[in-house]
């Protein structure tokens, strides 16, 4: 049986904005990172705009209201 949690369970803590990348601190001490080309409307965005973020769902999720992007935790891990 494994003590991991599952990807569903996994929250963000905080979010770091790079030049090129989006970098996600997760509850479980891990980070993600990830380039913005992946993202297309994050891709095209300002860097003020990138920077506009939330987490939503207590972590589950990061919402860019300006840009009108959602991106889950869960399909950051899975990618």
């Amino acid at each position: 049986m494994s003590t991991s949690a599952s990807t569903s369970e996994i929250r963000a803590t905080d979010v770091r904005i790079g030049r090129r990348h989006l970098e996600v601190a997760l509850m479980d001490g891990r980070t993600v990172r990830v380039p913005f080309a992946w993202f297309p409307r994050l891709h095209a965005a300002t860097p003020e705009q990138r920077r506009g973020w939330r987490l939503i769902g207590k972590g589950i999720g990061i919402r860019w209201e300006e840009i009108d992007e959602d991106l889950s935790v869960a399909n950051l891990l899975r990618a």
